[in-house]
């Protein structure tokens, strides 16, 4: 077995388990409180780290995007991060973060990387209201490291959406002309601790005329489906009366969504509810949803593809033809 193959199979073993591992790195330090904050990426959406290389800037830009840098015959957008957030410091980026992840190749410009950390989802807390304000929603999740630092997950997606010119009005033109499931009204619950996703899921849901009820982690979606079963059993009804489908991102704090589909799959009360998995990751991560169950896998900023998915299994689930 290769060395690649070792590592994804190590790695694949996670599914289920509630760990990650994050590659922790700091923006410089800031004038504005004195501090260098340290932030967090999953690892499973770093491609490599290397060096700053030449950038070609080029016109019109979005805000922050430094510009573009050839990397084995592949044009890559780079996003000056420390702008991005605003952190204030003299110093200059010297290091290179390529991402990939929504089926997108970019460049993320840091000051300096840390190290590769392994912990348990459970140890990553909902960011508290005031971080949020001053990190404008930005960080996803927190913990707090052996040296007492604070380490904050960033919203790869919300910086994906601002800084590309991605435009996915048409996508939602498209979704109007998909061939509804007939004769029912029914109701998707989605789980994702990212408000830019969140947004995308409610407004392709809204354009299919389906119903929804949502949780910010998998943690909050789990309590929030046993108390839905409960009120189903309490009335003698099944839970596919209440919920017809289930979406959810992977990660997420205290809970993510591999545990999530694990404890689905594994309650006889929700059998029959189709669980599909809303990812940025790659299909590594695909793999290993398989692994705990998943019906499904669907690529984040992709609403017309999420859209076909929700309404083949709402079919499936009524008995209707469908086209695999």
């Amino acid at each position: 077995m290769s060395d690649l193959l070792r590592k994804i199979d190590e790695r694949t073993k996670l599914a289920g388990t509630n760990r990650l591992e994050i590659l922790l790195f700091s923006l410089g330090l800031d004038q504005r409180s004195g501090r260098r904050e340290t932030f967090g990426v999953n690892v499973f959406k770093v491609r490599e780290v290397m060096r700053v290389p030449p950038i070609t800037s080029a016109p019109e830009m979005p805000a922050s995007v430094e510009g573009m840098v050839s990397l084995r015959g592949q044009l890559v957008p780079v996003v000056d991060l420390v702008r991005y957030v605003g952190v204030e410091t003299d110093q200059k980026p010297q290091i290179m973060i390529v991402t990939e992840y929504n089926q997108h190749v970019q460049g993320f410009l840091v000051e300096a990387v840390d190290t590769i950390m392994r912990l348990e989802w459970s140890a990553m807390r909902v960011p508290p209201d005031m971080v949020n304000v001053q990190m404008a929603g930005l960080v996803t999740a927190v913990t707090e490291l052996a040296d007492k630092r604070l380490a904050m997950m960033v919203d790869m997606e919300k910086i994906l959406s601002e800084t590309t010119r991605y435009d996915d009005s048409r996508m939602f033109e498209a979704i109007h002309a998909i061939e509804q499931p007939k004769n029912k009204t029914y109701t998707l619950f989605y789980a994702d601790d990212s408000a830019t996703a969140r947004a995308q899921i409610q407004r392709t849901l809204d354009a299919l005329g389906v119903k929804s009820a949502h949780a910010n982690n998998g943690k909050l979606a789990w309590e929030e489906l046993q108390r839905i079963a409960a009120a189903a059993e309490a009335h003698h009804e099944l839970v596919s009366q209440y919920i017809q489908v289930i979406l959810t991102d992977v990660e997420m704090p205290e809970m993510d969504g591999y545990v999530l589909c694990k404890n689905v799959k594994s309650d006889p009360r929700f059998a029959g509810i189709p669980v599909l998995m809303y990812s940025s990751l790659s299909s590594v991560n695909e793999h290993m949803g398989r692994a705990v169950g998943v019906d499904a896998y669907v690529s984040k900023l992709q609403p017309q593809k999420l859209a076909e998915a929700i309404t083949f299994h709402l079919k499936l689930a009524e008995g209707e033809p469908v086209q695999a």
